[in-house]
């Protein structure tokens, strides 16, 4: 069972990693000005979206042996790493409000968790 967790982890941590991906290829001058065919064809977006596809194949593995009622909802998981991302890496804002969020989602993944 624990490679099936391995999997899980990986997917969640090859999304987030495309998600900073596409992010980086949103992100600046030239994607703006060069329009959507232009940003999806940025070495940023590219390799993304192909992060997209890695996690979502490691996801299946997962999903194997992790009930989806567990896989799915552990993937919150990357919205506490992200919002963490935003702030530190693109400058994205990160109040009272949003840590507070990001605290009930810590608090209903660890939860979850436990009933695997």
């Amino acid at each position: 069972m624990t490679a099936y967790w391995i999997a899980l982890a990986a997917a969640i941590t090859t999304s987030l990693v495309g998600q900073v991906l596409l992010k980086s290829g949103a992100s600046g001058a030239v994607a703006a000005d060069g329009g959507f065919i232009h940003q999806l064809f940025r070495v940023p977006t590219m390799v993304g979206l192909v992060c997209y596809g890695g996690a979502a194949l490691l996801y299946i593995v997962a999903l194997r042996k992790i009930p989806m009622s567990v896989a799915l909802p552990c993937t919150a998981a990357s919205y506490i790493v992200i919002a963490i991302v935003g702030w530190a890496v693109f400058g994205e804002s990160l109040g009272v409000q949003k840590v507070a969020a990001i605290g009930l989602i810590a608090a209903g993944v660890a939860l979850l968790a436990t009933t695997a």
